[in-house]
């Protein structure tokens, strides 16, 4: 039997000291970002930082696989930012805790799978986006509330960033014991500390000092009106949620050449965002920014995710003081490049070898990400095309083999499948009027797929029917002689039974 949690499954082997390494580095490069998304949606700050301990603590010992790490996320955020405006923060509450419940549904009903469809180009298309959206988000942080930095600011920031990337770059040819992003957050922390250098600091984004999550009953009327208001919210943010934390989960699956658990990552979600709902969180999901950082920091289980939520509570209560100090560019630096590393630049060598439709695609998914940033918006758009070029590529295999037997029948022998979008293609392949008295359609390599084709198949049989002659269908595979039958009292085909005939995509392998 499989244990649940296997932070200490000795028969796995824990790097204990990179996963705490790695765990503080993921809580450095949280908290900032948590603390922009809630205050960029009109939250109090500290509803983001309860979002990230709540949102990473369940989610590394509940989810799906080790070494994904989820908070307080902007694109579960921003999905909010208009309830909390009309409708205040208990709505918001409200609706992150029954988006929690819809993603523990798709979890029990094993729905997760389905994250599975989506195509490479699709990923290509994503992965691309966020990248661009991490490096502008890090761009943003050269602006103060009356525009660009200039002048002394300016150069100062640039050089501590610099800094940053330079030791993220040589630290591991020095070693690789220690984090470069730890080390280049330190460094660069004293060099601001110990030459009394002015420049952006965390605390001129919010206050981090708090204390506990407190337990928060939305105090909201329990009506159908208040359910109407939320569940919108909810829907789009649980969709939105399980979208990220999928794909990420899917990329993590390619970068560690492991497999997780879509379904119970689906659960772990939904369990913590209930949570959030009732401990004064504004809700997220998988942050593939931090959770990048966590594997370059050489983490693959649990415990660095772990150590990052109790890192980020430790801060909330008595770090505080030490955290606002750490300069904005260190976090940028770090961020900028992680940004670098997740854009998948392989794209750039395959683009030529790739089908045009497919390059059409990432493209599109990645400019809808950067330009609205709606993930799920830009992978379910990104699906749908790559679904309907398969639809398109699939009619045009439709083929017939025509040839008279000794009795004078005609015989149809089909290739390729027979659904709505090769039913044009099907049709144009019989001669009703010149066809003898009996006509035989073969399925063998061939399948009824939707109600489109045995629609397309009653209204053939009709059509036969109307010239005096009879047609005859073959060599129906099981699940095809299932769609018939259940659709048998609304149309009219002359099954021929072979028993003896076994098809072939039928059988076990």
């Amino acid at each position: 039997m499989k244990p649940i949690v296997r932070l200490f499954d000795f028969s796995q082997k824990v790097e204990y000291k990179k996963e705490i390494l790695a765990g503080l580095t993921v809580a450095m490069t949280m908290i900032p970002e948590s603390l922009s998304f809630a205050i960029v949606a009109g939250f109090p700050p500290l509803v983001g930082l309860y979002a990230a301990f709540i949102m990473g603590l369940v989610t590394a010992v509940l989810g799906g696989r080790p070494g994904m790490v989820s908070g307080g996320a902007g694109a579960t955020a921003v999905v909010l930012i208009a309830l909390g405006q009309s409708h205040g923060l208990e709505y918001v509450f409200a609706a992150v805790a029954l988006a929690g419940g819809l993603q523990i549904l798709v979890g029990v009903f094993k729905l997760g799978k389905f994250i599975r469809l989506v195509p490479q180009p699709v990923m290509f298309g994503f992965v691309n986006g966020l990248a661009v959206i991490i490096f502008m988000s890090q761009v943003e942080q050269f602006k103060t509330q009356t525009g660009w930095l200039s002048g002394d600011a300016l150069y100062i920031m640039a050089g501590l960033v610099a800094l940053t990337i330079a030791i993220v770059l040589l630290w591991p040819k020095i070693t690789k014991a220690v984090p470069p992003s730890l080390v280049a957050i330190l460094v660069v922390f004293g060099v601001v500390t110990g030459f009394d250098i002015d420049t952006k600091l965390v605390r001129d984004i919010a206050s981090v000092s708090g204390s506990l999550p407190p337990f928060h009953v939305p105090q909201i009327p329990f009506t159908l009106e208040t359910l109407q208001i939320i569940f919108p919210y909810a829907l789009i943010m649980a969709g939105v949620g399980l979208t990220e934390s999928l794909l990420t989960l899917n990329l993590v699956d390619e970068i560690t050449g492991t497999r997780g658990n879509g379904n119970r990552e689906s659960l772990a979600l939904g369990t913590a965002n209930v949570l959030n709902g009732f401990f004064y969180g504004m809700g997220g999901c998988a942050m593939i920014a931090q959770t990048l950082v966590n594997l370059s920091a050489g983490a693959r289980a649990r415990l660095a995710g772990i150590v990052a939520a109790f890192t980020i509570l430790v801060i909330i209560l008595v770090g505080a003081p030490f955290i606002e100090r750490v300069p904005m560019a260190a976090l940028v630096g770090v961020m900028v490049m992680v940004s670098i590393g997740t854009f998948e630049w392989i794209s750039f060598r395959i683009i030529n070898k790739m089908p045009r439709h497919d390059v059409f695609v990432g493209i599109l998914v990645a400019a809808i990400t950067v330009w609205l940033h709606n993930l799920a918006l830009a992978v379910l758009i990104g699906v749908i095309i790559s679904a309907l070029v398969f639809a398109w590529e699939s009619a045009k295999r439709i083929r017939a083999r025509k040839y008279l037997d000794t009795n004078g029948t005609k015989h149809y022998e089909l290739y390729g499948p027979l659904f709505f979008g090769s039913v044009a293609a099907f049709n144009e392949k019989f001669d009703v009027a010149d066809d003898p008295q009996e006509v035989i359609i073969d399925f063998k390599d061939s399948r009824v797929a939707d109600m489109s084709g045995i629609d397309a198949l009653h209204k053939l049989t009709e059509r036969y029917q109307k010239a005096g002659k009879k047609l005859h269908l073959r060599h129906l595979s099981p699940d095809c002689l299932v769609l018939l039958k259940n659709a048998e009292a609304v149309i009219e085909v002359n099954i021929l039974e072979d028993p003896h005939y076994a098809v072939v995509t039928d059988e076990r392998v």
